[in-house]
């Protein structure tokens, strides 16, 4: 009778093992990585802070209402940080419109100090500028309402994974909860998973502040000791950090941000940007692997590999994933002495 008891003890491993492993995958060929990363996320919040808080409580009805209110406000935080960069997006200070005309007087402004060979490239003033706009616009309209469709896709999926976290990081308050077998390994699997979340999320703030750290180096002190003083330097730098926490379009974004407020002094200092950026995210791409490799106690170029190949299998979705479950792979090979 123990015997069966065993193997059935193993068989429920085992399909909860491949349940935890087809999961993540699984949510990024549905296209929920942002509900499941943001779960992860409030998740992770709430079950750092609540032990700390609940330390000064004895009744378990006030623990459970603790994490009850935390996890709220902690949803409301972000949802309301979310909310105001989407309300600042469609402002006349944040709109596309006004960050063109910008970018337009800069580059109107910076006209004389270019090549000829670029000034040919350049549109002829800021109207031409506009209309071509207006006309790519127009030739692409369909191919950016799908990517509106799916940024509100995105935003909703977010949210009820934000809902789904709290409710989950409530739910293991209840110590008196009693789960099925299957039910039992695959939480499980899912804190182990959420645990490499959190060591890989960890470790991109750290390069996210180092990368901070050297754009204002190069922006803030590095250009002051040679009299240049850039429009927004400190903005940049905060930024910088910001985006940093965002894979690939993240530096995109604080990159062009970048060389056209140093255009706007002179082309050799934006090409010298360009440069300086370039070598910092080849360090920084080195670092993530370092850093969270640490974390994960994986070599640089298994990690390198391992976001190669998930990028090449899922996009965009597996690069972002590919850190977090390499992690979370380890974890379980570890836990079976398989590495």
């Amino acid at each position: 009778m123990q015997t069966l008891e065993s193997a059935s003890d193993r068989h429920v491993r085992n399909i909860a093992f491949v349940i935890a492993l087809v999961a993540p995958l699984a949510a990024i060929l549905l296209q929920l990585v942002p509900a499941l990363l943001a779960g992860l996320l409030i998740y992770a919040l709430v079950r750092s802070l609540a032990p700390r808080l609940e330390a000064h409580l004895s009744s378990h009805g006030a623990r459970v209402a603790l994490v009850a209110v935390l996890a709220f406000a902690i949803v409301a935080a972000i949802a309301a940080l979310a909310v105001a960069t989407i309300a600042f997006l469609h402002s006349d200070a944040g709109s596309l419109p006004a960050l063109m005309q910008k970018m337009a007087e800069i580059i109107d402004a910076s006209r004389d100090s270019l090549p000829a060979w670029a000034n040919e490239y350049l549109p002829s003033d800021t109207g031409t500028l506009q209309g071509s706009a207006a006309t790519w616009l127009r030739e692409h309209a369909g191919e950016l309402q799908k990517i509106g469709t799916a940024t509100l896709r995105a935003i909703a999926h977010a949210l009820l994974g934000m809902v789904v976290g709290a409710l989950l990081a409530l739910r293991e308050t209840d110590a008196e909860n009693i789960q099925a077998p299957l039910a039992a390994a695959l939480a499980t699997h899912a804190g182990r998973f959420a645990s490499a979340f959190r060591r890989v999320v960890f470790a991109q703030v750290q390069i996210a502040a180092i990368n901070a750290l050297l754009t204002g180096l190069f922006l803030v002190v590095g250009l002051s000791l040679f009299g240049i003083h850039l429009p927004l330097a400190k903005t940049m730098v905060v930024l910088t950090f910001f985006t940093g926490l965002l894979p690939v379009i993240g530096n995109l974004v604080s990159n062009s941000v970048i060389f056209v407020v140093c255009l706007s002094h002179s082309l050799e200092l934006a090409l010298l940007s360009l440069v300086f950026l370039v070598v910092v995210h080849k360090l920084e791409y080195l670092l993530n692997a370092r850093i969270v490799g640490n974390s994960i106690k994986a070599r640089s170029w298994e990690l390198l590999l391992a976001m190669l190949v998930m990028e090449a299998l899922f996009g965009l979705g597996g690069l972002v994933l590919a850190p977090i479950y390499y992690a979370y792979l380890k974890d379980e090979l570890a836990q079976r002495k398989l590495v």
